[in-house]
C-alpha cells in the first residue's frame, strides 16, 4: 500500500478563514446520527469523516484510543479538520460472557444526553478493566462518570441502572455486524474491532498497523485532506489472495 509510504506534512496548521479551533472536548458538538446507532463528535463542517467500530471492552480499541492513533485522531477533531463517527459493538459480551460492552455503550449513549459522551468515552479507554474481567458494572461505569464534569446526575444514574438505551445498544451492534464480509455476516460477525472508515473507505487490513502509529495516521489524515481522489481509489480494494490458497 503506497498511501502510508508516501511523505506527507501533518497538521499544517489553520487555514485561512477557518474557525478557532476547540480548546477542549467539552467544546466539540456531539450529536446521535440519523440511523440512530452512530454517534458524531466533531464540527459538522469538517472536510473528512472517520467512523471508528468499536467494543468497549476490546484491548485493540483501548491501545487505539490510549497510545496509537487515538489521540491524533481527536486532535484533527480539536482542529476541525475531522469529525469522527463512533458505532458502538457489543459482540465480546458474547464471545466472553458478561455484559460490560452492552453496559458501557449504553452509558456513553446516557452521557450523550448531556453532550460528554467523548469526555467519558475518554475516561472509560483510559480505565478499561481486562478483556476476560466483566469490569464496566454499573457500580463501576457511576464511578468512573465522577471523572467527567456534569456528568453523574440522578437521570444519568436512573438510564445506566435501568438500560435506558438497551435498543440503541442492540441496533448498534447490528449496524456494525451489517459493514463485514458476506462470509462475517453470514456467521453474524462483524469486520473486528477497531475498524476505520475515513470518507467511506475503510482502512484495508494490509495497513491497519496505522491506526497504532500516530505519526503515520496523521500522515494518513492529510493525505485524504490533500489528496482526497488518491485516497477513494483503495475503495473497491481487494487483498492479494493468500498463496496457500493455490497450493504454493
Amino acid at each position: 500500500m503506497a498511501v502510508v509510504g508516501m511523505a506527507f506534512v501533518a497538521g499544517c496548521g489553520q487555514r485561512y478563514g477557518d474557525p478557532e479551533p476547540y480548546d477542549t472536548l467539552a467544546q466539540v458538538p456531539e450529536k446521535l446520527a440519523v440511523s440512530g446507532t452512530t454517534i458524531t463528535v466533531g464540527d459538522p463542517t469538517a472536510e473528512v469523516t472517520v467512523h471508528m467500530y468499536e467494543d468497549m471492552r476490546c484491548p485493540f480499541c483501548e491501545k487505539f484510543e490510549t497510545v496509537g492513533a487515538g489521540p491524533e485522531l481527536q486532535a484533527a477533531v480539536l482542529r476541525r479538520e475531522v469529525k469522527t463517527e463512533y458505532t458502538l459493538a457489543s459482540f465480546l459480551d458474547d464471545r466472553l460472557g458478561g455484559s460490560g460492552s452492552k453496559k458501557a455503550a449504553n452509558a456513553l449513549r446516557a452521557a450523550l444526553d448531556v453532550g460528554r459522551f467523548a469526555e467519558y468515552h475518554d475516561v472509560l479507554y483510559a480505565n478499561q478493566p481486562e478483556e476476560e474481567d466483566d469490569g464496566f458494572t454499573d457500580a463501576r461505569l457511576l464511578q468512573l462518570a465522577e471523572k467527567v464534569d456534569g456528568l453523574r446526575t440522578p437521570a444519568f444514574e436512573s438510564a445506566v441502572k435501568t438500560m435506558k438505551y438497551r435498543s440503541f445498544v442492540t441496533a448498534s451492534e447490528d449496524a456494525y455486524e451489517r459493514v463485514g464480509t458476506a462470509e462475517e455476516r453470514s456467521k453474524g460477525q462483524g469486520p473486528g474491532t477497531p475498524t476505520a472508515v475515513i470518507d467511506d473507505v475503510k482502512v484495508p487490513a494490509e495497513i491497519s498497523g496505522v491506526l497504532y502509529d500516530p505519526k503515520l495516521f496523521a500522515e494518513l489524515l492529510q493525505l485524504v485532506q490533500d489528496r482526497p481522489g488518491e485516497w477513494q481509489a483503495y475503495k473497491d480494494y481487494q487483498p492479494l489472495p493468500d498463496p496457500e490458497d493455490y497450493g504454493f
